[in-house]
């Protein structure tokens, strides 16, 4: 919220970035325990404007204070919880906690610890580092107005074939063939914001948006890939990439928005030839040269008419 300073325009906030916090569940029955490794971001909207102009910190939540609730709020947690939750719980802390701040903004990053199994049994307490991460982000008001969003971060999708590219604008600078047969790879970022407005209204089955975030992950592969039998024609990353973000939307009544980047990673036909022995490799939809450099960069958001996005 901006306040008029000396005849200008003022904002600010503080927090405190990259906290790191592991915190393991001990199963009462079985002995199996539960790990999440999470990465914290606290930024806190409050009424210190004399720190910036009177040398007055009096009104200043240190950021030393802030990584410590992390831990102390982490340990309080007798029972498994989402990202999600986490984050409401330390924007709720801090909007209700201290009277000077009246949003608290908190990101949360959960590192990808997945359970082995060792002869085809899960391990009691062996975890293997998965792939991609699943993020959480709470915007919470004094008066409990909430704003949630989840995400994925570094969902590596690949498919050798039932791709293609064609009918694009071409002009003296364009090289590129059009094709019907190509592979179709990509690392998509997804974030979607729910339709809970507060604090209050968040559904209270346990860990109920981590079902929600394996949920949404799995549509989104499936509408990337289509039958195991078959598959189903990308006519371009930017036609899927709608039909992702449709399916999560038309599957997910509580998701209002979701916004998808999904770059275009290349595996480029391998031909070599030369003067004297002619083909050495011929391409023949089977050796590819594979890139992440440059790539083609899509992006976009799609949302129910009533969202605030």
């Amino acid at each position: 919220m901006a306040k008029e300073l000396d005849g200008f325009n003022f904002e600010q906030r503080h927090g405190k970035s990259r906290v790191r916090v592991a915190r393991v569940w001990r199963s009462k029955q079985g002995g199996r325990h539960f790990i999440v490794e999470w990465n914290v971001n606290i930024s806190l909207l409050s009424n210190c404007v004399a720190a910036y102009v009177s040398d007055d910190n009096s009104d200043i939540v240190a950021t030393d204070t802030m990584k410590n609730t992390v831990y102390v709020k982490a340990k309080e947690c007798s029972e498994q919880i989402s990202a999600e939750e986490f984050a409401i719980l330390l924007g709720k802390h801090f909007t209700s906690f201290y009277p000077q701040v009246f949003t608290a903004i908190v990101k949360v990053v959960e590192k990808p610890w997945e359970r082995v199994s060792v002869n085809g049994q899960p391990h009691e307490h062996g975890f293997k580092l998965g792939s991609e991460k699943h993020t959480a982000e709470a915007i919470v008001q004094k008066s409990g107005i909430l704003q949630l969003t989840s995400g994925i971060e570094g969902l590596a999708l690949l498919k050798t074939t039932q791709s293609g590219f064609e009918g694009f604008i071409r002009d003296k600078y364009t090289a590129l063939p059009e094709t019907r047969e190509r592979m179709l790879a990509t690392e998509v970022t997804a974030s979607w914001r729910y339709s809970y407005d507060s604090v209050f209204s968040i559904p209270q089955k346990p860990l109920y948006f981590n079902d929600q975030y394996l949920n949404v992950k799995n549509v989104l592969a499936e509408t990337f890939f289509g039958p195991p039998e078959g598959g189903v024609y990308s006519a371009s990353v930017q036609s899927t990439l709608f039909q992702m973000a449709k399916s999560v939307l038309s599957r997910f009544t509580d998701i209002s928005s979701i916004q998808l980047k999904m770059p275009n990673i290349h595996f480029l036909p391998v031909n070599i030839s030369s003067k004297d022995n002619g083909n050495i490799v011929k391409f023949n939809d089977d050796v590819f040269l594979p890139t992440d450099e440059p790539h083609g960069s899509i992006e976009a958001s799609l949302s129910r008419f009533w969202s605030k996005m």
